[in-house]
């Protein structure tokens, strides 16, 4: 159903950032995945539903372990209809959560492909730190 998947980082105002850089929160970028799909066998609203259930998209600036802005919960979109997409799911899931869902969604803007290192992360280190699980 996808048929590519890249790490990066976009949202930002450094030109080609490094992880290192990004890591100090100065570079304002997100750290991201661009997905190339299909969407004759999976929809943008299929994939925007699974991205609010992997993660907790109601705590500002941080996932599990990991704080900072480039850890916050956004949804980069190409289209209106995808920015109306997000809005639409955003606001039919938000009785799934106690608190109110903070996840920014804002137009894409130049994406950065990440150092190698990053790309497949878990099939390079399957013990490797992952905090997404299903939150419903």
């Amino acid at each position: 159903k996808l048929i590519d998947i890249k790490v990066g980082y976009s949202g930002g105002i450094t030109i080609n950032p490094t992880y290192e850089q990004i890591s100090t929160g100065t570079t304002q970028h997100a750290e991201v995945v661009q997905i190339t799909f299909n969407p004759q066998i999976l929809s943008f609203m299929q994939l925007t539903l699974f991205f609010f259930s992997i993660h907790d998209p109601t705590t500002l600036n941080r996932q599990v372990n990991d704080i900072g802005t480039q850890y916050r919960s956004v949804i980069f979109y190409s289209s209106l209809q995808q920015k109306l997409q997000s809005i639409s799911v955003r606001d039919s899931i938000q009785s799934k959560f106690k608190q109110p869902i903070v996840t920014e969604i804002s137009e894409a803007s130049t994406f950065y492909i990440a150092e190698e290192y990053h790309q497949r992360y878990l099939d390079k280190n399957p013990n490797g730190y992952c905090n997404h699980k299903f939150y419903w």
